[in-house]
């Protein structure tokens, strides 16, 4: 098994990957949501692109860490959403919550 991981890339990038579920997904939570209210930019870029696989588990910390950005002033973006997390969000009725910043 991966490990599962949220880190501050370039300027206001973070990345996302590993497997998301419930085993992964508290620390990843607590970890993504220090890295966004320490960022000293205006605008971050969530990077799904390391991602192996996810649950619906992954689709709330998306959705965490946008409510964290939003709380800090802060803009946040969504990059290389796999498929498994994008068929989630259809089923939710959340794409287009997820395509805007």
């Amino acid at each position: 098994m991966s490990e599962s991981a949220v880190s501050m890339g370039e300027a206001g990038e973070l990345m996302l990957s590993g497997v998301l579920d419930y085993r992964t997904g508290p620390a990843l939570r607590k970890q993504g949501q220090a890295l966004i209210k320490s960022s000293t930019v205006s605008a971050l870029v969530l990077d799904c692109s390391g991602v192996q696989k996810s649950s619906s588990v992954g689709l709330s910390l998306l959705l965490c860490f946008m409510r964290d950005a939003q709380a800090a002033g802060k803009a946040l973006s969504i990059r290389a959403l796999p498929d498994d997390m994008r068929e989630i969000a259809q089923v939710s009725e959340l794409t287009e919550l997820l395509a805007h910043p």
